[in-house]
């Protein structure tokens, strides 16, 4: 019970003086209980650390043993003085014709079997994010203007709107499609999520074929990911069919995934990209706003209008060699963890009707527990993969004694341990952050428990200020603000981190391979200058 009540945050809220009833003229308050994100520094799994460093290992015991044979080679080569060696090289040893060329031989089979069979590096070419057109702007106080016209909320429903709206961390300048907010009329018809996600895709993918000077023909795997409208054709055939691409084209359309499916996405890709080499691959990925909005009055599937946003990304990957010098960044690592098996994180996100059979979103009280819970999971795996040799002894040290001399904690004080385990510094594995922008609330518990800055989240803030929360396109426009801002240098490493229904909690790294010059086109422009907001 101690444990259940540290998860917990209270907040007294005045509701003002009582209009009717017995008791007309008294003011009134309520006690507000909201679940926080799991303290990381009292709960790390073992079990996931051990997940990570079998991955580094799996990858990297070839490479550790050729450093052992260069040590023994160089112990036994200076153990002679030249004289000696010029001895044994040419005078003890006899050669003949037969024996170099199949010395040389075998050397060249070796090295080529190495660099063959060895996974080609995915590079990142460029990457597009749609901006919407301006009459589909909507301030805050716009969208409580237009819901109420719309005559589709109660004022209960349309006041607790407003109130979570002002401490959502949205600015006055995200966008929504105008169909959800037209009177009387059901915004969620196939019409209208062909004509919003089309509208969105074929404008990102227009820039990026642009940008990376690629015919749509040229395109051997496409991945398409919406999670709440997915037609018959598919999202990816509605492109294939635009662009004329090739009949043989692989293509994938990936839906009910949640925020987080962008980087499933990539990692869809990537394998492709392995499977089927030197070819380009395209991701997409979108979200329908009009599949999001619930027009009824349960308050915990009215959160989803105050937060989701139009936006779209459109990526193009390669594992070229040759593509090498006109990329921006290679891909390091993707982890994805995956909480299904419980069924709170199951449901912390779900898609039903309520008691009036209007179908939305509904977000779980859970969520922020089931989220941390996840995201744990996730960098405690990421860990071994990215982090400083100095950082992972400390860690593992701390790890390693709190399981041998653990020590009970107080009930009255759960918090409390002398052995809490040391959690290691992410600031030191990567220069840039790309966090999901779900809300302010979830942005400001990532950056209590991962110790990061203002100056880390600040594209994360900037993103959902200015587009709100794009679903799994979000990183991408977080990535888009770097860009623009002229922060990403050669070398730079960006942690792409998204989280989503299921639950999910995914991660990816970069690496930038040469400094990235500020775009000429950018969803920024025009109001870059104006982040982070508090300049």
């Amino acid at each position: 019970m101690a444990k259940e009540h540290a998860l917990l945050s209270t907040e007294i809220v005045n509701r003002g003086v009582e209009s009717s009833g017995p008791d007309a003229g008294s003011p009134t308050f309520s006690v507000r209980v909201r679940r926080r994100l799991p303290d990381f520094l009292q709960s790390v799994n073992l079990k996931y650390v051990k997940l990570g460093y079998h991955y580094m290992i799996s990858h990297g015991v070839y490479l550790m043993t050729l450093p052992v044979l260069i040590v023994i080679f160089g112990a036994e080569i200076g153990s002679l003085s030249k004289e000696q060696l010029w001895q044994k090289v040419w005078e003890e040893a006899s050669y003949d014709l037969a024996t170099v060329s199949a010395f040389f031989a075998v050397l060249v089979f070796t090295i080529s079997l190495y660099i063959t069979s060895r996974p080609r590096p995915v590079y990142l070419i460029d990457f597009a994010c749609y901006l919407p057109p301006e009459e589909n702007k909507v301030s805050k106080e716009e969208f409580i203007t237009l819901a109420r016209k719309s005559g589709k909320f109660d004022e209960a429903s349309l006041a607790f709107q407003s109130r979570i709206l002002q401490s959502s961390g949205v600015g006055d300048e995200t966008y929504i499609p105008p169909s959800v907010f037209a009177p009387g009329v059901n915004c969620a018809t196939m019409k209208e999520g062909r004509a919003e996600t089309s509208a969105a895709m074929f404008a990102a993918l227009d820039e990026l074929f642009e940008k990376c000077r690629v015919r749509p023909k040229d395109v051997s795997v496409l991945v398409v990911n919406c999670s709440l409208f997915n037609p018959t054709p598919s999202l990816s055939a509605m492109i294939v069919n635009h662009y004329k691409m090739r009949g043989n084209i692989l293509s994938y359309n990936l839906g009910g995934m949640g925020c987080s499916a962008s980087i499933i996405a990539i990692d869809l890709a990537r394998d492709m990209l392995q499977a089927n080499p030197g070819g380009y691959a395209v991701v997409v990925s979108t979200e329908a706003v009009s599949f999001t909005w619930y027009t009824g009055k349960r308050r915990s599937m009215l959160i989803p209008n105050c937060f989701f946003r139009s936006g779209c990304s459109a990526v193009l990957l390669s594992n070229r060699r040759t593509d090498f010098r006109r990329a921006k960044y290679s891909l390091e690592h993707i982890v994805r963890t995956h909480k299904g098996a419980d069924e709170r994180s199951f449901r912390s996100v779900y898609q039903e009707e309520d008691d009036e059979r209007i179908k939305g979103l509904s977000i779980s009280r859970d969520l922020l527990e089931v989220g941390g819970h996840a995201l744990k999971a996730n960098i405690t795996t990421l860990g071994p993969l990215v982090l400083p040799f100095s950082e992972q002894i400390l860690f593992f040290a701390a790890l390693l004694y709190r399981h041998l001399f653990p020590t009970k904690q107080s009930a009255a004080t759960p918090s409390a341990s002398t052995n809490a385990p040391y959690i290691p510094d992410y600031k030191r594995a990567f220069e840039h952050f790309c966090m999901h922008a779900a809300s302010r609330e979830v942005l400001d518990h990532l950056q209590q428990n991962l110790d990061l800055t203002d100056a880390n989240l600040e594209a994360s803030h900037a993103v959902l200020h200015r587009f709100g929360n794009t679903s799994s396109s979000s990183i991408w426009y977080e990535l888009a603000y770097l860009e623009s801002k002229g922060k990403v240098r050669a070398g730079d490493r960006v942690w792409q981190l998204a989280f989503g229904s299921g639950f999910k909690c995914n991660s990816a790294v970069w690496r930038a391979v040469r400094r990235v010059r500020k775009p000429t086109k950018s969803p920024w422009l025009g109001s870059i200058d104006r982040y982070p907001v508090g300049n």
